[in-house]
């Protein structure tokens, strides 16, 4: 029953985020300038949304990192996130260079981690990306991609030829922190990465641990570890 009502709020919570993307049309550049008195030299982040999500659903993270000093990037041109793994990994590659944006922290939700773990093997991406913060994200991919008819969908399967190049590549995986709840409904096997730093929280639901202050810390601690391991 408990898991029952996470799975009713997860989509309350994604429906309130969907809708009030579609109304309330807000500008990222507003994310980009520190405010006055925000701490200095912060690291840039770029973020990226999962699946049928766009920029404006991760405006939790985007508030937050923002107000701790960090210039928030995000790729427009991702829309709604439908296009493979690589296309929209080579999409987020064109704005780093575009923006010629160094030592970048990837912050991602659920697609968004394989996105940014392929970005992080383009050879393009090489010094752009420093690290990756994923929430929530398939890196073993979904047994329930298999049930679905939608290519798009189907792209998680467990035996789906990027995840698999992705999840055997073990070299990034001491730059990726992987951040995930107890019960993920869309996850039925979890985030863990092998060698990455992994931090199962005490969190229900895949799209509203979001919001939840404690994934907020979580990502605060991951950029934090990340600058001491390169200082």
């Amino acid at each position: 029953m408990r898991r029952g009502w996470a799975w009713a709020l997860d989509y309350a919570y994604v429906g309130f985020w969907q809708a009030h993307a579609f109304l309330v049309r807000a500008d990222p550049a507003q994310y980009l300038t520190p405010d006055p008195g925000a701490p200095e030299g912060k690291a840039p982040v770029l973020l990226i949304p999962g699946i049928y999500e766009t920029w404006q659903f991760m405006r939790p993270v985007a508030k937050h990192l923002h107000a701790a000093g960090h210039p928030v990037h995000v790729v427009q041109k991702l829309g709604y996130n439908r296009g493979t793994v690589e296309a929209m990994a080579q999409l987020a590659a064109a704005y780093l260079e575009e923006h010629d944006l160094t030592d970048v922290v990837v912050v991602a939700h659920s697609k968004g981690g394989l996105i940014g773990k392929f970005l992080m093997t383009m050879s393009g991406s090489t010094g752009r990306v420093s690290r990756l913060v994923a929430i929530n994200s398939p890196f073993s991919g979904s047994v329930w991609a298999n049930f679905f008819i939608l290519p798009s969908i189907r792209a998680f399967s467990p035996h789906n030829p990027t995840l698999l190049s992705l999840r055997n590549n073990l070299d990034l995986n001491g730059r990726i922190t992987s951040i995930y709840s107890r019960f993920d409904p869309h996850i039925p096997g979890g985030s863990f990465v092998d060698g990455a730093r992994n931090i199962q929280l005490d969190t229900m639901g895949h799209f509203r641990p979001i919001a939840d202050a404690r994934v907020l810390q979580e990502i605060d601690r991951a950029i934090e570890a990340g600058e001491r391991d390169s200082a």
